[in-house]
């Protein structure tokens, strides 16, 4: 079914590019738009140059840039994210075709840091919009209020926050380009039981072998620590420690637990090196020394390695459900982080820090 505006034309969305765009926050729209029978124009700064994205996946040549392009021309804009949004917004050219689009009443949809060349054309004041969540402030200070919604639609502004919203936010800009419903085979953008990571593999996004490589990746690292956390507890001579490491540990089987429901949703089961992850964690912890100073030290640089990891996992996935549970257990980590650099400042480099048991088990939002 061919999209057309109100002059019997195809619906015509440009969708920005930069190096460093974020791969899937590209591809998916831009393969989605193609599908519905739209034209999609790639604009750059620059004509002669091959575009690679962020995770190296993506090789884009455009198909004109935005010094030339008219704003007027076009329904909609597409702002992908990553590290390309940053670079755009320093093209006075790229800022003043998206403000010109906006303002003539165009459909201006941004995802990821994509708010970022919103922000720089002072698009934001007085909007409801999202954003990834590193730019939450930036957004605020804009003068936008900021909600951390999968989408969110004001006007004709649609922002969205990371790749695991793809879906949602391409069939929010579909569904205001005239494609949508169920002569589309589309779910209404506020489904949340829909199968979205289905949606986005057929865009070109996750299929179901990536998610399941990922939450086994993560099953692997919350097993091993597991392990690692009770031998620690095991080891330790001080009271306190062992009272959070325990606690962590029950945190532990919380995310074991929802990682294992997740693959065995997608039909997926434990892969062997995640059944194995605890086995050897037990084998390196034995050979550990028992000093408190040094698990405590050795505790903090396990967690502060699966905040890293998890962060890093949770922003490859275009299934909203999975990047929800990545999401969860970052922040948990995150808090018993804080938790033990108080404990370590109190107790072991004398400084008077209190140091509180955080609130875990973060409840899974899409």
């Amino acid at each position: 079914m061919t999209q057309q505006n109100n002059n019997g034309s195809k619906k015509r969305v440009a969708i920005l590019i930069e190096n460093g765009v974020e791969d899937s926050e590209f591809q998916v729209p831009y393969k989605a738009l193609q599908m519905a029978g739209m034209e999609v124009v790639v604009l750059g700064s620059r004509m002669n140059e091959n575009y690679v994205g962020k995770q190296g996946k993506l090789s884009q040549k455009p198909d004109g840039t935005t010094t030339e392009a008219v704003a007027l021309d076009f329904d909609a804009v597409i702002i992908p994210g990553g590290m390309a949004p940053d670079v755009m917004r320093t093209n006075p050219n790229t800022v003043n075709f998206v403000k010109d689009a906006f303002e003539h009443g165009k459909l201006v949809a941004a995802v990821c840091h994509g708010p970022q060349v919103l922000i720089e054309a002072d698009l934001l004041r007085g909007k409801q919009a999202t954003g990834f969540f590193s730019i939450r402030t930036d957004i605020i200070n804009a003068g936008a209020h900021y909600v951390d919604e999968p989408v969110v639609v004001d006007g004709n502004l649609i922002t969205s926050r990371q790749p695991g919203d793809l879906a949602i936010f391409t069939t929010a800009i579909l569904s205001r380009l005239g494609y949508g419903g169920k002569e589309a085979a589309l779910p209404n953008e506020s489904d949340i039981t829909a199968e979205w990571w289905k949606l986005a593999d057929a865009w070109g996004g996750s299929t179901k072998g990536d998610i399941a490589k990922g939450l086994n990746t993560a099953l692997t690292g919350e097993r091993y620590s597991q392990e690692a956390f009770e031998q620690y507890a095991e080891k330790s001579t001080d009271a306190e420690l062992t009272s959070i490491l325990q606690d962590m540990i029950k945190n532990k089987q919380h995310h074991i637990q929802m990682l294992e429901e997740r693959l065995n949703a997608l039909g997926e089961k434990p892969s062997i090196p995640a059944q194995a992850a605890d086995k050897y964690a037990k084998f390196k912890a034995s050979l550990q020394g028992s000093d408190d100073t040094d698990l405590l030290r050795r505790t903090m640089g396990d967690l502060q390695t699966g905040v890293v990891d998890v962060n890093n996992l949770r922003m490859k996935f275009t299934d909203p459900v999975t990047t929800a549970v990545l999401t969860a257990i970052e922040v948990d980590l995150s808090k018993y982080e804080q938790c033990l650099a108080a404990f370590y400042k109190s107790r072991m480099a004398g400084q008077e820090v209190k140091p509180a048991k955080p609130t875990t088990g973060v409840s899974v939002k899409m």
